[in-house]
């Protein structure tokens, strides 16, 4: 499990230009290899002759549960931002929908950090199915039925788009760096080739996609090659040029959470 540190980046709540400071923070850690949209236990062969283990993908449930506790807690916010670093980038735009069906009388602003979701065919094709992360996708949106989509033609770019078209008075929204050292690696293991290079273009035409579809989409893209940011120290200073001159990513999402 990722910890996060609560004296940095969003978590840190005695800096001013914290765009949610002084929010209530409820943070789902991540521990079940799934994206958080698993609901299975699965049997995995191990190398060496060694036994075979259970891995308990049940990122799905784990969520469904803190989802209900803040409810229960908070049903009425005013403004809801639904934030995730890495794997949790690709929870946020799964419950986001479900996050805005429960609560129609709030503002939602999802943000995925890092999770541009340019994989190759067969980590989609292979995974999901073993996850049973498809019974996450809101079937109430036509376009994202399970029981009716084609899993071997599904993008990442079809969730945000039709996220975003169907709440189209909310905002989805992504941040990545050009060269992401994380989403490259990952990329290069699940099979895929040209380095950062051929990720980084992958990764702009897909920004660039759902820009098109979605009105009410809102990307982010930065220099350099790191992994991450809202739980990190230099989202205050981050900008879009990298050299100070840009417009600085604080700004942007606070923005993103104010604006009408």
């Amino acid at each position: 499990c990722r910890r996060a540190d609560p004296a940095r980046g969003i978590y840190d709540h005695s800096n001013d230009a914290n765009p949610v400071k002084g929010w209530n923070h409820l943070f789902i850690p991540y521990c079940t290899g799934d994206i958080h949209w698993g609901r299975s236990v699965v049997e995995y062969s191990a190398e060496g002759g060694a036994a075979p283990f259970l891995l308990n993908h049940q990122g799905a449930v784990n969520a469904e549960v803190a989802l209900r506790w803040a409810k229960d807690n908070i049903p009425q916010p005013e403004t809801i931002f639904v934030g995730g670093c890495s794997a949790g980038a690709y929870g946020a735009i799964g419950w986001a929908p479900h996050i805005m069906r429960d609560y129609p009388d709030s503002k939602v602003v999802q943000l995925g950090d890092c999770g541009a979701g340019i994989i190759t065919d067969s980590f989609l094709r292979d995974s999901f199915p073993i996850w049973a992360a498809l019974e996450t996708l809101p079937e109430w949106i036509d376009a994202l039925d399970p029981n009716t989509i084609d899993i071997n033609t599904m993008e990442l770019k079809d969730l945000y788009t039709e996220v975003g078209k169907f709440y189209s008075g909310q905002t989805v929204s992504q941040y990545n760096t050009v060269f992401d050292n994380n989403q490259v690696f990952y990329y290069d293991t699940m099979g895929g080739s040209g380095g950062e290079e051929q990720w980084s273009l992958k990764m702009r035409d897909q920004i660039y996609r759902i820009s098109e579809e979605a009105d009410n989409f809102r990307s982010f893209i930065a220099p350099g090659d790191e992994h991450c940011i809202i739980h990190r120290e230099n989202l205050y200073t981050v900008d879009s040029n990298g050299d100070g001159s840009g417009t600085l990513l604080v700004d942007w999402i606070r923005q993103l959470v104010d604006a009408d």
